[in-house]
């Protein structure tokens, strides 16, 4: 018991030695204003380096997040179908399916998937 606590010791002394030496080393003590800035060849950039991001690019991907969810979850479907009988599974994926064409129709409707209006 004595040595499993000696040994746990000497593994919390190395690695916060390890945190503290890396942490003193890892910061930068100089800020420049030439390095906290964009390169843009050496020129004063025009414009702003941040681009502002497009919400129906975030949406269109959520979607494309849902449909593949939906193939892992449908996937088990085919193990399970010699253990469980046909009209259960059958029924399970049926709807599974047809809550998430209804929630691509309604995204549809509301026009999310038109990326020009």
């Amino acid at each position: 018991m004595k040595l499993i606590c000696i040994s746990f010791l000497i593994s919390v002394a190395i690695s916060s030695l390890l945190i503290i030496v890396s942490t003193l080393f890892s910061k930068k003590t100089i800020l420049d204003r030439e390095k906290s800035s964009p390169f843009e060849c050496g020129f004063d950039p025009k414009n702003t380096s941040r681009i502002p991001f497009s919400i129906r690019f975030f949406l269109i991907a959520i979607v494309f997040l849902i449909f593949d969810i939906e193939i892992s979850v449908l996937l088990p479907l085919s193990i399970i179908s010699s253990t469980v009988p046909p009209l259960i599974w059958t029924l399970t994926g049926g709807t599974f399916l047809f809550v998430v064409t209804l929630g691509l129709y309604y995204e549809w409707v509301e026009g999310t998937l038109e990326w020009i209006t």
